[in-house]
């Protein structure tokens, strides 16, 4: 408990110190998507409850939350925000299928055996918990994706207000070019960091790659990443449209705040 709370202070002084009053907001705005997150639990245990409904609003509030709430209500938040909204919503019904059809929904082989003192029939629908937790997964990587295009092409335009909007679309468009690869790639090997154990656990039991690869454990977080890739490949087009027609729309009378 110590540990947690030095490092919990070390990070709360760095991101005061390199990020100021937002850095601060920054900190406290964890906690807060963690309670979103506690809200969320609570309600999927009731099965009258559809999940995916839950998980939406909790989307939705994680957004504010990361957005409004960390760089306050401003064009580049607003169109973030909608373009999120947007790419989420083309996903979800994929993310659904995909969920449904892969039956990646419930406990792997590897988790049974600690679990199976308990009772499963807990009357929850695991189809849809896990579309919720890959949707949820999903949408941070949308979010700041879709804030590191929209936030750039706020700069241009202001230092360019001259600029057509094809021109600040392509503009955009070569921005999420840039940050494309690195945002993959960190999905990619966040998984693998969490998941070593997991791996090195299936290298000692001589897993081929063919049972790796159809472990349920695997290939559910194999899928949770190629959706949220999808859904930061999407993002991109969709913010800048959205930013370009909103900035280009109001012309020299656009937001100067940061």
């Amino acid at each position: 408990m110590n540990a947690i709370l030095l490092l919990a202070a070390i990070l709360f002084i760095l991101m005061t110190l390199v990020g100021g009053k937002k850095g601060a907001r920054s900190f406290f705005a964890i906690f807060l998507n963690f309670g979103v997150i506690i809200f969320v639990l609570f309600f999927m245990n009731d099965p009258n409850i559809n999940p995916i409904i839950v998980t939406l609003i909790a989307c939705a509030f994680i957004g504010c939350i990361n957005l409004f709430f960390i760089n306050e209500v401003n064009i580049k938040t607003i169109t973030a925000f909608l373009s999120s909204l947007i790419t989420t919503g083309v996903l979800i019904g994929f993310i659904v299928i995909i969920a449904e059809k892969a039956m990646i929904q419930g406990f792997g082989e590897e988790e049974i055996e600690e679990l199976s003192i308990f009772s499963l029939y807990i009357g929850v629908d695991f189809v849809k918990v896990a579309a919720s937790v890959i949707i949820m997964s999903t949408i941070s990587a949308i979010t700041d994706a879709a804030m590191a295009i929209s936030s750039p092409m706020r700069e241009i335009h202001y230092h360019h207000p001259d600029i057509s909007r094809k021109e600040l679309f392509q503009a955009g468009i070569s921005i999420g070019k840039d940050i494309l690869g690195t945002s993959t790639n960190t999905l990619f090997f966040a998984f693998f960091g969490a998941y070593l154990a997991l791996l090195i656990w299936f290298k000692d039991l001589s897993y081929s790659a063919g049972e790796i690869i159809n472990s349920k454990i695997f290939s559910g977080e194999m899928i949770t990443i190629f959706c949220a890739g999808i859904g930061v490949t999407m993002v991109i087009p969709v913010t800048s449209w959205i930013t370009a027609l909103y900035l280009v729309k109001r012309g020299n009378t656009a937001d100067t705040a940061e």
